[in-house]
């Protein structure tokens, strides 16, 4: 994965979400699961976000992006569950009968993940005192 910038931050936010639709049903399967898929990648054109990996499972989605860092991880989340739920159901009005009128849950998982792992960046900021005495 590669960096990427703008013209004031040079960024690499990564971004892996999970959410479940409501009552965990095994609502995405074939068309519902393709154009969930379309829905998400065209969110995250408009978020000027780059899917990295995603999979719409019958009962889950795993969606792995990178966005800029102008978006905090739980506006990420509402709006990618946000805005697709409101076009998949209004593609796909026969799913609210499962879910109670709303297709996701209100819960779901975020982690973070980049190119280094979190021992070298605790390594690396151990050492800038070092690095400070040679310059100095």
């Amino acid at each position: 994965m590669e960096y990427k910038s703008t013209r004031h931050v040079k960024y690499l936010c990564n971004y892996h979400f999970v959410w479940i639709p409501k009552y965990r049903r095994k609502l995405l399967a074939s068309e519902v699961a393709e154009y969930t898929k379309e829905v998400l990648k065209s969110i995250a054109e408009e978020l000027d976000c780059e899917v990295i990996a995603l999979e719409v499972m019958p009962d889950h989605i795993h969606l792995f992006v990178n966005c800029p860092p102008r978006y905090a991880p739980s506006y990420l989340a509402n709006y990618f569950k946000g805005k697709s739920a409101r076009l998949i159901l209004k593609k796909f009005p026969e799913l609210r009968k499962y879910t109670n009128g709303k297709l996701w849950t209100r819960s779901y998982f975020v982690s973070t993940a980049g190119n280094i792992s979190n021992e070298t960046i605790k390594r690396y900021i151990e050492e800038q005192w070092a690095k400070e005495g040679e310059e100095g």
